[in-house]
């Protein structure tokens, strides 16, 4: 793990980290709330969000920053490290009755200095389309409730088109919207248009043409989060349920499944390449998952709660093709949605994005691949994580130790733990929540060092029986899933890592869990305790609390678990986080990755920038004791 301790009391709010790149720093005059800064008493009410966009305004300050809190709707100008905010000037301010703001989302396709598009998705139905610039409200869709009556979790503009947006309500299903197009006087009327495994999709049988064009009805439960892939043409859907479905956009078409380990899926993301999905829910863990072998690849455990966000890090995600130059993921929309063409309708992003996803991560591995990835939770905690080819390609021959569990040093010096070569981007902008690359520079590593954050997880029959391996109930053919190699240890069991296939034994670049976590005092699991603190039998721990919670449920958990939907905990490589910190008092709600920071947000309504390495001296000294809250620096 990164930089440890700081603090002697467990609730220390942590004000840096450090990772291979450097220290990043929190930027006390950059925190935006309510003008008044008191926290907000978050008891009841629906999450707080931010959304960006940027307006491409000359004067080089174009980025707009809007968030809720509570009944309260705000929208700011963003100076995020360059310069303090300036609370008392909001650009508009919306307090709303009857009714609380639960997401929105700005189209950066029609924003401008002088007017932007933004959605907003409330708790009891409603979907308002408003110009905070402009201070006006354009419309107000589902006025009537005759549509839906249940809360919205999820509104997002359909890449690449300026007119269509899909809403995601907690009633499991999700509607297409055309800006364009009345909502109607009475509950609309539809027609089966296409349906799969746990999912419809119907279209609206009208004469003219009205709102909505289409509904989809997915899973079981609350539909929690949705996200399109970098090309727009597939949709990833988190549902309560526990199960994560990818749709093909424009056909209807169900791609693949995959199941959490117990409880619901809260938050789902995509690699910038379109390659993975990472999920997070209420098993606290993150579960990274193919799209191209539709599979479980890896989990990580380091909450101690539910996982609330999940987002990728474009600025510290490379690719790097033998003998090519490494994959742009970041720029500005313009690169983002290179080759825009026209498909039902819309304008549909073709760019590399698309080119690398249609690969087959077996047949074109990189020469040195990672991927950063952050996830927030309702333990109050960030956790930082890399992906590295020794995890995505296990049959590629890397020189990397094998490793076993019981014969890691716990005298290895975490802050030396560079576990994969690191390559940052070019430069661009970013107009929404998607991050520009910061000028890292690389770290070569000691070549007997495993260039991986995963735990070599123990084989123990008394956890779910023999291991499975075949793909009976997978919902997507895979084009070669990774065999398992058993390497016989001390105690007479065995290790899955087949990923770590070399000479020797040697040590953990990072600290195993097991025993940095001795070093420090327990920490009390704060809210809707879901797993155990992680140890040398991480996976026994696990595997033993899914199996007695799935005996709870309707019994779902019990029939994929141990299946491709749901491989057991020993299946697949158990990640370590970099960074694993608390950084607020009430639970975290937001994560978003910029070019020259890292935006936070937690329930009490303060919204955090943490500057890159490097980038917080743009930050003009303004000392003003008053605005700093309390907290220990690592």
């Amino acid at each position: 793990m990164a930089a440890e301790g700081g603090g002697k009391e467990t609730n220390d709010i942590k004000t840096q980290f450090t990772t291979r790149e450097g220290v990043y720093k929190l930027l006390t005059h950059s925190e935006y709330s309510r003008p008044n800064r008191v926290p907000f008493n978050s008891q009841g009410s629906n999450p707080v969000r931010v959304s960006f966009v940027n307006v491409n305004d000359q004067s080089g300050n174009g980025d707009r920053i809007c968030f809720n809190v509570g009944r309260e709707l705000y929208f700011y100008i963003y100076k995020g490290v360059r310069k303090a905010a300036d609370l008392s000037k909001p650009i508009d301010k919306r307090i709303y009755k009857g009714t609380q703001p639960t997401c929105h989302d700005f189209n950066p396709l029609t924003a401008t200095g002088e007017s932007v598009s933004l959605l907003v998705g409330f708790s009891a139905g409603q979907v308002q389309l408003i110009d905070p610039i402009k201070k006006e409200t354009s419309k107000l869709f589902n006025e009537e409730r005759l549509i839906d009556k249940s809360r919205v979790t999820c509104v997002r503009w359909v890449p690449g088109s300026e007119s269509l947006f899909l809403v995601a309500h907690s009633s499991g299903t999700m509607y297409l919207y055309n800006v364009e197009n009345t909502c109607g006087t009475a509950a609309p009327h539809y027609q089966l248009l296409k349906q799969g495994d746990n999912y419809a999709v119907h279209t609206c049988k009208s004469k003219s043409g009205r709102n909505p064009l289409l509904r989809w009805t997915v899973g079981d439960g609350a539909l929690n989060e949705f996200a399109f892939s970098p090309d727009g043409k597939f949709l990833a859907c988190a549902s309560q349920d526990g199960y994560l479905r990818v749709f093909g956009f424009d056909a209807a078409e169900l791609h693949g499944t995959m199941k959490s380990y117990f409880g619901g899926l809260l938050c789902v993301c995509w690699s910038p390449d379109g390659r993975y999905i990472v999920a997070g829910g209420e098993d606290d863990l993150v579960t990274v998952w193919s799209f191209s072998d539709c599979r479980v690849i890896a989990r990580g455990h380091g909450h101690k709660s539910w996982v609330s966000v999940v987002a990728f890090d474009h600025c510290t995600t490379s690719v790097e093709e033998g003998g090519e130059p490494p994959a742009e993921f970041s720029g500005s929309d313009e690169d983002f949605y290179e080759h825009i063409h026209f498909s039902a309708g819309r304008d549909r992003a073709n760019s590399a994005h698309s080119r690398l996803s249609k690969r087959n991560s077996t047949d074109s591995r990189p020469v040195s691949v990672t991927y950063r990835f952050g996830s927030v939770g309702q333990d109050t905690q960030l956790c930082l994580w890399d992906l590295t080819e020794d995890i995505l390609f296990p049959h590629l021959p890397l020189s990397r130790t094998r490793t076993h569990t019981n014969v890691m040093n716990a005298s290895s010096p975490p802050a030396t733990g560079g576990n994969t070569i690191f390559t940052s981007s070019a430069n661009g902008k970013d107009n929404v929540s998607n991050s520009s690359t910061g000028g890292n520079t690389p770290n070569s590593l000691p070549g007997t060092l495993p260039r991986s954050n995963s735990l070599p997880q123990s084989s123990n029959p008394a956890v779910g029986g023999s291991t499975p391996n075949s793909h009976t109930g997978s919902s997507c053919s895979s084009s070669g899933s990774a065999a398992a190699t058993v390497l016989p240890s001390k105690g007479g069991g065995g290790i899955m890592d087949s990923a770590l296939i070399a000479a020797g034994v040697g040590k953990f670049a990072t600290l195993s869990l097991h025993e940095t976590r001795k070093e420090r005092p327990e920490k009390e699991h704060k809210r809707m305790h879901s797993a155990g603190h992680i140890g040398s039998k991480s996976g026994e721990k696990l595997s033993q609390l899914g199996a007695s919670r799935s005996a709870a449920t309707k019994g779902d958990t019990a029939k994929t678990l141990g299946t491709p939907l749901c491989p057991h905990m020993e299946e697949v490589p158990l990640l370590e986080p970099l960074v694993c910190k608390k950084i607020a008092h009430e639970r975290l709600t937001v994560l978003i990755f910029l070019e020259d920071c890292l935006v936070t947000a937690c329930q009490e309504g303060f919204v955090c920038t943490w500057a890159r390495p490097g980038k917080a001296g743009l930050l003009s000294s303004q000392n003003n004791p008053a605005n700093s809250p309390s907290g220990t620096v690592v």
